[in-house]
């Protein structure tokens, strides 16, 4: 766990793909604190729309404040998939320019930067995800 003077319980997760790398601002979640626990992972990025996920082999349950839509950038977890997805844009089920996801998510952090970046993930992509420092 990170402390830092914007977040005193944060995890920053580093992500990279063959074509880039991004970081990512975590909150001290029950979904978090499972998923922290299952790095480093490797996995195969899959796309839907202007969304980039994978699986992480970590189980867990539906937050009470888990939600379908959310700005992109928006660090989710997939409960029904057992997934972290990375919406940056539209999805085949929103409606006009939303990040609406396929079932409501947990929701965990953010992108840091410009989640634009996620548009160079290609499905089938390699993807590592681990903890950095801050």
């Amino acid at each position: 766990m990170v402390e830092s003077a914007t977040c005193r319980h944060c995890y920053r997760y580093g992500i990279s793909w063959p074509a880039g790398h991004l970081t990512a601002t975590l909150d001290d979640t029950p979904t978090t604190q499972a998923l922290a626990q299952a790095l480093p992972l490797v996995s195969t990025a899959r796309t839907w729309g202007e969304e980039v996920y994978f699986d992480t082999g970590v189980s867990v349950s539906r937050e009470t404040d888990a939600r379908q839509i959310v700005e992109p950038g928006t660090v989710t977890f997939w409960a029904d998939g057992d997934a972290l997805a990375l919406p940056y844009g539209p999805t085949p089920v929103s409606q006009g320019e939303e990040c609406r996801l396929a079932s409501p998510c947990n929701v965990l952090g953010r992108v840091d930067g410009d989640p634009g970046l996620l548009t160079t993930v290609r499905g089938g992509d390699p993807v590592r995800v681990e903890l950095v420092d801050a």
